[in-house]
């Protein structure tokens, strides 16, 4: 068992922070790895040291494994925290970490390598009795042969890259006349992508929903469940919004899954923070997708309704520590919700947007937490992820924690910049979201544009003002009766938002 004293997060920006306010609580100190254009992001300035990897482009400062590794060893640090994204799910990386004698703060190479290629992931737990999506065993070589599986199958089908991830490299195939040719752009883009042109096909799940298990596991061979998140809301097969626990998913399906997920990590001896992925249909029989070997983006929705800090697991699980609770003792307390704030306009399609935070004022107040990495007055670089931050709250109940979220998104304050704010308070409103019936086509179905640039009359405008008084009476337990000409008017202003 080897203590950790002085910590490396090999990342930028929120994750690297988030990562650190843990470290530090603690005891551990950090370093901060940083490019050019992130000299004076707050992680830089929390860290007790920093070492600048070079110019900006990833591929010039926070891929460049040799560096991280060579400040390590000048430094004196005993571990690495790659944090998500960039090297955190590079194998070659994390053996290079352990062969130069430092602690890998994730699961083992061979666990990410594994798990780094769908096909294997799907090889390596075929033998558990796993639900997986009808579909190829391998990559595609043989034209002719994939046309009559997917045939088999039955269209619509999905390809994807066995390296991929974000939604690249994924086609949806809807009849056999246009397999040839977006099959040859799936390989085309993830050969660009990934440097593996590697494809394979499965059934393509119309109306699906995109749940997931957080597993903790350690190395004596102890693996957990902390229960699914879920991730359905999403545009271009990303996600956007995510909540715990799933608002479809009953007691019987959670332990079902649950327990399949503890099946996958064990199927790679895998230790430390990872979440399985399963596709769920409409029927809400679900299959296994994938297993993203590292700390997830919406991680905090897990810790606020388990109480557990999955950093610090994490880095006792590092250390070689066991375990320190078992099954029986994780609990769901209340429901939790995450908002991705991106710098998109989801006015034109969400495009990425860059620019100056000139006003940039955070939401407060209890079951409220902001993990970002950004400051006032400063820019938005255009090299990363344009992620600004994650907006989580916490309550008792689903209910109350969507009223929370709309009212922390009306507090939080962004100018100089677009964002997706807007489109995040939509979906919090929308009626698909809130009776929990929605997929991962919410925003193809739902979304538009316009939508978010409302105009009311000023008769609407008088109803509005009229139903905030009825609130207020209503909270003072006054109930006043709705006539139905204004239940009328009510019902034609609502539908607009929906």
């Amino acid at each position: 068992m080897s203590k950790i004293k002085k910590l490396l997060v090999a990342n930028r920006g929120e994750i690297a922070l988030r990562i650190m306010k843990t470290a530090k609580q603690m005891g551990i100190s950090t370093v901060a790895v940083y490019s050019e254009v992130d000299r004076n992001s707050p992680h830089v300035k929390f860290a007790d040291e920093a070492v600048l990897l070079g110019p900006p482009p990833s591929n010039q400062s926070y891929l460049l494994s040799e560096k991280i590794i060579e400040a390590c060893m000048q430094l004196q640090v005993d571990a690495i925290h790659p944090g998500y994204g960039f090297l955190s799910e590079n194998a070659g990386f994390a053996k290079k970490v352990s062969d130069a004698g430092l602690i890998f703060v994730g699961p083992s190479p061979e666990a990410i390598e594994v798990m780094g290629s769908k096909l294997a992931a799907k090889n390596a737990v075929s033998k558990y009795g796993i639900p997986m999506v009808p579909g190829t065993d391998e990559a595609i070589t043989d034209i002719p042969a994939a046309k009559k599986k997917a045939a088999d199958i039955g269209y619509p089908i999905l390809i994807k890259a066995s390296a991929g991830g974000g939604g690249k490299g994924m086609r949806i195939v809807a009849s056999e006349d246009e397999f040839e040719e977006q099959m040859n752009r799936a390989i085309s883009e993830a050969e660009s992508a990934f440097g593996d042109g590697a494809v394979f096909i499965e059934k393509f799940i119309t109306s699906p929903r995109h749940i997931e298990i957080q597993v903790l596991g350690d190395q004596q061979g102890n693996v957990v469940y902390l229960f699914e998140r879920d991730c359905s809301v999403q545009r271009r097969h990303q996600k956007v919004i995510e909540e715990a626990p799933s608002s479809v998913v009953s007691p019987e399906m959670r332990k079902a899954m649950g327990e399949a997920a503890v099946k996958v990590a064990k199927a790679c001896d895998y230790y430390g923070a990872g979440t399985v992925e399963f596709i769920v249909d409409e029927n809400l029989n679900f299959y296994f997708l994938e297993m993203n070997t590292r700390l997830q983006v919406e991680h905090p929705v897990t810790e606020m309704i388990t109480g557990k800090d999955l950093v610090k697991e994490q880095i006792l699980v590092a250390e070689g520590q066991s375990l320190t609770f078992g099954q029986n003792d994780l609990t769901i307390n209340g429901h939790a919700i995450e908002v991705r704030v991106y710098a998109e306009d989801p006015r034109n399609n969400f495009l990425p947007d860059i620019g100056k935070l000139r006003t940039y004022i955070k939401p407060q107040g209890p079951g409220i937490r902001v993990d970002d990495g950004f400051e006032q007055g400063m820019d938005i670089p255009i090299y990363y992820d344009p992620m600004i931050s994650k907006l989580i709250v916490h309550d008792e109940s689903r209910e109350k924690a969507i009223q929370k979220m709309i009212h922390a998104i009306d507090d939080y304050q962004i100018t100089g910049i677009e964002t997706t704010l807007g489109f995040c308070r939509f979906v919090m409103g929308h009626e698909a979201f809130t009776t929990g019936n929605f997929d991962t086509k919410f925003v193809e179905k739902y979304f538009s544009p316009e939508k978010l640039d409302i105009k009311w009359t000023e008769e609407e405008m008088e109803l509005l003002s009229g139903l905030a008084v009825e609130m207020f009476e209503r909270s003072k337990n006054q109930l006043i009766p709705i006539s139905n000409s204004e239940g009328t008017k009510r019902t034609n202003w609502k539908n607009r938002l929906i």
